[in-house]
């Protein structure tokens, strides 16, 4: 259908805009359009392609990461401060240096403790210019092993291993969601428009019709079998029915131009809609339905989000509450020499160990008082999840319970409808034979009329709850499977 669609709109375009484009379309094509090609898709569309790219961003973070670090040259001819030995004071001396430095490091972050491990190589070059004398060195590490960390600290690594995958998860169910919110709203132009389309066709068939039996009363009243009121109130029907003719084609032409807008379709495209037929029972248990809301619907991990970060900020705070320690250590070797291949050969071994300590003496309470807060929030984010999960759930069940009532509607609209246009048919052959009277056929034309859009507004229901539940759950339940995003 996508496909089909896609021809259709290339098709529409090349009609270019002079011409006003004719075509038919059903209640899934217009979805269809409407995910595809309306600006509320496209937004939802670049939303969900900025949340993949924070996503890969994220994975990318978790591999190895190679950075090169250069000095490529730095110059330097100013005065200095030097102490003289001889003279035992400091005195100012002017210094030209060259200088290049380069550092190539691979660097691993490891999520279970938040530490880096990382190798690295190191290569400088240092050359100065002394009055009649120039002095040079290279200072090189061919090779460093290391690794480093946060001791007793927060581990930033270990929620975001928590927390990115499922605000990805988060993501691409609402990319669904809009999607389903997008179709509710296609469903609501559509019949709109349906409904406009149907006031239009009754308005045309009662001019008609008020022609014809205003036609038929003069000539009835000629044989004084219909009374000087009666003819009138015919005419009278008859002007009104002209007058409703033409609200009702204003408002039809308001319909069209916010349902092809709606669909991004050019503004002059008239659309014919072809309504759904009578869809096929389907009986949904509410606690079948709970279960697919609370696996897919994005507000419920939107909710485990706003949990993981509200505990992730109480492990933050707790930790930073004592004191802060941190551990560092290298293996390697190095070398200095005056020329290039000499400060690779016979390099000497570097280690290097490294604690750092960090200890709070007197903060007045204000790392306390951070933990405090935060440990307040988790308990308040707690209790505002579990209101939004209640009223969530208390939507899924009615809207499941409205749609399985609303299957019965349809029936029910469905026969009084075929009964409404028996009535009238049969009504209107005996006020042409004179066996009725003007009352019983205006009010059976009314109940006509309020059948047909009380069967409309049966099907747009149907449809709205049904994609409603689609929306809360994810889930096709005509089709009998999960929503995916579609690659």
């Amino acid at each position: 259908m996508k496909r089909n669609l896609s021809l259709l709109l290339l098709f529409l375009t090349l009609m270019g805009g002079s011409v006003s484009a004719q075509m038919r379309l059903t209640l899934p094509e217009s979805i269809e359009l409407a995910v595809d090609s309306s600006l509320q898709a496209f937004r939802a569309k670049n939303q969900y392609m900025a949340n993949y790219w924070a996503y890969m961003t994220y994975k990318a973070g978790r591999l190895p990461s190679l950075t090169l670090q250069t000095t490529p040259l730095e110059y330097r001819r100013d005065f200095t401060r030097r102490y003289d030995s001889n003279a035992n004071i400091d005195v100012y001396r002017q210094q030209q240096s060259l200088y290049s430095y380069g550092n190539l490091s691979i660097r691993q972050n490891f999520d279970p403790t938040g530490g880096t491990f990382f190798i690295d190589s190191e290569l400088g070059y240092m050359r100065n210019f002394a009055s009649g004398d120039n002095y040079s060195q290279f200072t090189s590490v061919p090779v460093r092993i290391g690794y480093s960390q946060s001791l007793f600290g927060f581990n930033s690594f270990k929620w975001e291993k928590k927390i990115e995958p499922l605000k990805y998860q988060k993501a691409k169910t609402q990319y669904l969601y809009a999607q389903e919110e997008i179709s509710e709203t296609a469903i609501q132009y559509f019949f709109s428009l349906a409904l406009a389309q149907l006031e239009y066709d009754m308005a045309a068939k009662n001019v008609s019709s008020s022609d014809t039996l205003y036609r038929i009363g003069q000539e009835r009243q000629k044989i004084a079998s219909i009374s000087q009121s009666d003819l009138l109130t015919l005419k009278l029907d008859a002007v009104n029915a002209r007058n409703t003719f033409k609200n009702a084609e204003i408002s039809l032409k308001r319909a069209m131009f916010s349902f092809v807008s709606y669909l991004h379709l050019d503004k002059e495209t008239q659309v014919t809609l072809e309504l759904p037929s009578r869809p096929q029972d389907i009986q949904i248990a509410p606690e079948t339905a709970l279960e697919y809301a609370r696996l897919h619907n994005p507000d419920f991990l939107a909710n485990q989000q706003e949990l993981l970060e509200a505990e992730r900020e109480v492990d933050r705070t707790k930790k930073s509450s004592n004191f802060e320690a941190s551990f560092s250590a290298s293996i390697g070797f190095n070398q200095v020499a005056a020329d290039f291949r000499s400060a690779y050969r016979n390099p000497l071994q570097q280690d290097v160990v490294s604690i750092g300590l960090t200890i709070p003496l007197v903060d007045w309470g204000v790392r306390k008082g951070r933990a405090n807060m935060a440990i307040n929030t988790l308990n308040v984010t707690k209790i505002s999840i579990q209101q939004r999960e209640q009223s969530l759930e208390q939507d899924v069940i009615m809207t499941v319970n409205d749609f399985n009532v609303q299957q019965d509607l349809i029936s029910s609209a469905e026969e009084a409808l075929e009964l409404a246009l028996m009535a009238y048919n049969v009504t209107k052959e005996r006020f042409i034979i004179g066996k009725t009277d003007l009352n019983s056929l205006t009010l059976s034309l009314n109940r006509q009329d309020s059948a047909q859009r009380n069967y409309l507004s049966a099907l747009r229901d149907y449809w709205l709850n049904y994609y409603k539940l689609r929306k809360l759950t994810l889930f096709d339940f005509r089709e009998k499977e999960e929503l995916k995003v579609k690659n």
